[in-house]
């Protein structure tokens, strides 16, 4: 749509005109820093930080009514800096100008209804947003899309030049980094390292495919985790793990967009997040909180932090109901379907700590629950998602593992709805889905397939013909009708299906 087809009334905001004043933000000490730095930790304490606008009270001096039609009349324009989650520029980053926004087609991924038979099964209506479906095919490029546009406003400053951009992985955030910086080549460089072994090959394929400069190291996550921030401490590199708080600003435009989404009422919404790193459930968190404060939303939806009992921290901690004795523990983990949440000392768990309580208060209840479950219910979740018209990871798996977890609780009822993170594409984890339908879980998952969901290509070669077509050497006329038809017969025995009467017309559709 034009700008001048816009209503008179809304054309002067459909542009960010609030450039605020953001800053680090310690969680610690309370300690306040400029932005114009690589800055993962608080210099004074080491304490985790988040951005914050200084300013951002007014943007409560606009109405949430009109916040409203901004960004409905935004999804019609087609600069391209706005179309992403810029969209919510004033909210996420109106520091950043709108020249330096890195966009590659991400944010603004479908919400997906479940149909009646899976809906039944959940006892309660449910949605799934498609993550999968961002240029890497996972959430993370809404935080990479914040981070590296971020840093590009500081190469167009002048503040930095020529920067390395480092990160630790378990498969989605070494592929969304290595392609946010290939697309910011010469001036930045990625590396990522991964733990040897347990990243798909899928996932591996990607940052390699971007030409990242890729270290496979042993252990886990969190000691790859441990060898990035040595990095970050003692060279100048960009750190893009979730502990860098730009990555948290961008994910926050996953809550913005389930409240356009749903016409910005939330009051009966449960979304449901797997934890990891504990980055997606702080961003979700802080996002509805700043649209609750605007008086964009009037009420905050209930949110669900999900983890495998294998790598369960931050559901072990809230276990604890008196918050004076809460004491967080990290784990060793164990191997899971679920392997982006495989992370046994999630670097974001202060931010949620502070966030949960925040997120209560101003509910005035309540809002915030954890659940943990096991591997086979993960498994056998997200296949039954995917027989019902899905494209569910593993952690979309994970997720409603979780609701069905809590809704046997008691902690929502039918009358509400769930929004389930399926935070990347389905293909990324095929890889435990060859396992499931072979029967070839190592015994440390725990898994045993359920029969009924398992499937396997089946081989039709009619016993009775003696030629067949091969690549380079096609049958043709008597052999080839031949091959045809018998082929086509097998088949039908094996489906049970009955030829039509003689003379009946083909079936319609």
């Amino acid at each position: 749509m034009r700008f001048e087809e816009f209503p008179l009334d809304i054309r002067s905001r459909l542009m960010p005109a609030h450039a605020g004043r953001m800053v680090y933000r310690c969680l610690g000490c309370g300690g306040c820093f400029g932005i114009d730095q690589l800055l993962y930790v608080c210099p004074e304490c080491r304490q985790v930080l988040l951005i914050e606008d200084e300013q951002s009270s007014r943007l409560r001096e606009t109405p949430g009514e009109l916040w409203r039609r901004i960004f409905d009349f935004r999804r019609m324009l087609n600069l391209p800096a706005l179309k992403g989650i810029y969209r919510y520029h004033e909210f996420i980053g109106p520091a950043i100008p709108l020249d330096a926004v890195v966009y590659l087609g991400e944010g603004h991924t479908p919400l997906v209804a479940a149909n009646r038979p899976l809906r039944d099964r959940a006892g309660m209506d449910i949605y799934f947003k498609n993550d999968g479906q961002n240029p890497s095919a996972s959430f993370k490029d809404r935080g990479m899309a914040s981070a590296l546009s971020a840093i590009n406003a500081m190469i167009r400053r002048g503040v930095i030049d020529e920067v390395l951009a480092v990160c630790a992985s378990t498969g989605d955030t070494s592929a969304a980094a290595a392609l946010y910086g290939a697309y910011l080549a010469p001036r930045i460089k990625s590396a990522v390292l991964l733990p040897h072994g347990k990243v798909t090959p899928q996932q591996l394929s990607q940052p390699l495919g971007s030409g990242a400069a890729v270290f496979e190291i042993p252990g886990v996550f969190d000691d790859c985790m441990k060898v990035v921030e040595t990095l970050s401490d003692e060279y100048p590199v960009a750190l893009l793990n979730s502990k860098n708080a730009w990555r948290i600003l961008g994910q926050e435009s996953y809550s913005y967009e389930i409240a356009q989404e749903l016409e910005y009422d939330v009051s009966r919404v449960v979304v449901v997040v797997p934890i990891g790193n504990a980055g997606n459930i702080t961003a979700l968190m802080s996002g509805f909180l700043k649209f609750y404060e605007a008086g964009i939303i009037r009420a905050l939806p209930k949110i669900l932090g999900v983890q495998s009992e294998h790598a369960d921290p931050v559901y072990r901690y809230y276990l604890e109901p008196d918050a004076a004795k809460r004491r967080f523990v990290p784990v060793t983990v164990k191997p899971s379907v679920a392997q982006a949440a495989m992370i046994g000392n999630p670097v974001s768990m202060p931010r949620v700590v502070h966030l949960v309580e925040r997120y209560n208060e101003s509910a005035g209840r309540q809002q915030v629950f954890f659940a943990a479950v096991c591997e086979q219910e993960i498994m056998d979740w997200q296949l039954a998602a995917n027989r019902n018209g899905h494209i569910a990871c593993t952690h979309g798996g994970e997720c409603l593992a979780g609701l069905v977890a809590a809704r046997r609780r008691g902690l929502f009822g039918p009358e509400e709805a769930a929004i389930l993170d399926s935070t990347a594409h389905a293909l990324k984890f095929s890889i435990f889905q060859e396992m499931y339908f072979t029967n070839t879980f190592p015994p440390a998952y725990g898994i045993e397939p359920r029969p009924e969901l398992m499937n396997r290509p089946s081989l039709v070669r009619p016993a009775d013909l003696e030629r067949l077509p091969a690549p380079g050497a096609p049958l043709q006329g008597e052999a080839f009708d031949r091959f045809v038809r018998r082929t086509a017969e097998e088949i039908a025995a094996r489906l049970d299906l009955k030829k039509r009467p003689p003379g009946a017309g083909p079936s319609s559709g």
